[in-house]
């Protein structure tokens, strides 16, 4: 039955290793259930129920990418995206959550569209080669700083970042440094090996000396400071609190909402959205070797649906928008290639609902060595793109998409920075037609977002 759903022996793969994927993706990926309601609830949302929200949407949009696009992505609720939820659109503007929640449904309404029209797939497909492969590079260092931020290797200085001082704080900050480069040593070395599930291997042995540090007193929790005890918890959710979240989005005083304003928010989602589910379809494709000659992805259409449902599926629940996660290579990386992969990630995500404090448990610092190792094999594409004189007009605007993905903090702006270069290079180079027409569209909407939002 699962050979004929998945086709796993046409994608050299089986049932054991695509079970495995599933779960290093679901691990890399299972700070969210932490991370998401500690800044939601910053907004006036009750964090029980985000986590139950983002359980529930992380499934419906996992399960649904599995089954209808065969593909070993997850879906979850974005970060940067419920940073501006909750610090700007509710922060800053000042609207409620409820209003902020409205913005969300209707930013995935206006995807389920799109994906119907071909308008999305259309857009991936118009993005030349190079760049596809320039967003695998640019991911791959994005997310290695993020997983050198997780870990507490590199940190805020008077140079914008530099590596910790293990001595300073060592019982909380620097033993989980150390720690941290212990997983990664030794997550590298089973990898070289081919041992399989060697990145779900380092996650739960790196937790596992975590544990083993706290119990003889080398790591002390420190709850104020934001380091927590490393021991899970075995205790029931309060699924009663879903309640104060659910549907409240249909909920909001419109005399209250200025229209401009409330447009210029959706547009934002929209925006952020669009081309950060883009970028990483992109990159995890083309690392996974899944992308055809001409750099498309088989399947993209209901990829793209499966993002847009569990967005407006997410925002009912009450959760901010639902977005394909570059954790996903990590599953990549651990062999996954169907939609079982992605099956298993949002089984687990439902089943964390039931047990959440075990999976919040799982400390960053355990985490991080696998978004690191998987940056190095994203960032391997890089021999992909060529280089030479005969190429500048493509090998210079993929140049500038991979380093503004991890300098700029955003896929996004990676994304953004790539297209318009690419169209202003060629355009005065006298290559006007090499350039697909829906790029000159794109370039011009990016140049629009920067003067306008």
């Amino acid at each position: 039955m699962l050979e004929k759903l998945f086709k796993l022996k046409q994608h050299n793969t089986d049932v054991k290793t695509e079970i495995t994927a599933g779960l290093t993706t679901f691990m890399t990926m299972a700070y969210i259930l932490a991370v998401n309601p500690s800044v939601l609830s910053s907004a006036g949302m009750d964090s029980t129920a985000v986590l139950l929200a983002t359980c529930i949407a992380s499934f419906i949009g996992t399960l649904s990418i599995g089954l209808m696009a065969n593909l070993p992505f997850a879906l979850s609720a974005g970060m940067g995206l419920n940073a501006y939820f909750a610090y700007t659109v509710v922060g800053v503007y000042g609207y409620s959550w409820q209003t902020a929640l409205l913005a969300v449904f209707i930013e995935g309404v206006v995807f389920i569209v799109l994906s119907l029209t071909k308008i999305r797939e259309a857009v991936f497909n118009c993005i030349p080669l190079a760049l596809k492969k320039a967003v695998s590079v640019g991911i791959g260092l994005f997310i290695c700083f993020i997983g050198l931020q997780n870990a507490g290797l590199a940190v805020d200085s008077a140079t914008l970042v530099t590596l910790v001082d293990f001595k300073e704080s060592f019982h909380t900050t620097g033993i989980c440094a150390l720690l941290a480069v212990i997983g990664l040593l030794a997550m590298a070395i089973l990898y070289i090996k081919k041992v399989p599930g060697s990145i779900l291997i380092g996650i739960f042995g790196t937790w596992m000396l975590g544990i083993l540090c706290e119990l003889t007193g080398i790591y002390t929790p420190d709850p104020a400071a934001g380091h927590y005890s490393l021991i899970p918890s075995f205790q029931m959710t309060d699924f009663s609190k879903l309640g104060e979240t659910f549907g409240q989005c249909f909920h909001v005083e419109f005399d209250k909402v200025g229209v401009f304003n409330f447009i210029v928010v959706i547009f934002s989602f929209l925006f952020v959205d669009l081309f950060d589910t883009i970028g990483t379809l992109i990159g995890v494709s083309a690392k996974a070797d899944m992308l055809d000659e001409d750099g498309r992805l088989e399947g993209i259409r209901p990829a793209l649906m499966s993002d847009a449902v569990a967005t407006t599926a997410g925002a009912v629940l009450g959760t901010s928008t639902v977005s394909t996660f570059v954790e996903s290579a990590a599953g990549v990386g651990a062999g996954g290639r169907t939609g079982l992969t992605a099956c298993t990630t949002g089984v687990l995500f439902l089943l964390s609902m039931f047990l959440a404090p075990v999976f919040t448990a799982i400390p960053a610092f355990a985490t991080a060595p696998a978004l690191i190792l998987v940056g190095f094999l994203m960032f391997s594409t890089v021999t992909e793109i060529k280089l030479d004189e005969t190429s500048y007009t493509t090998a210079i605007p993929a140049y500038l998409c991979v380093a503004a993905m991890p300098l700029f903090y955003s896929i996004s702006e990676g994304i953004a920075i790539g297209i318009i270069s690419f169209v202003v290079i060629n355009v005065f180079c006298g290559k006007a037609k090499k350039v697909n027409p829906l790029m000159y569209v794109l370039a011009l909407l990016f140049i629009l977002k920067y003067i306008f939002l």
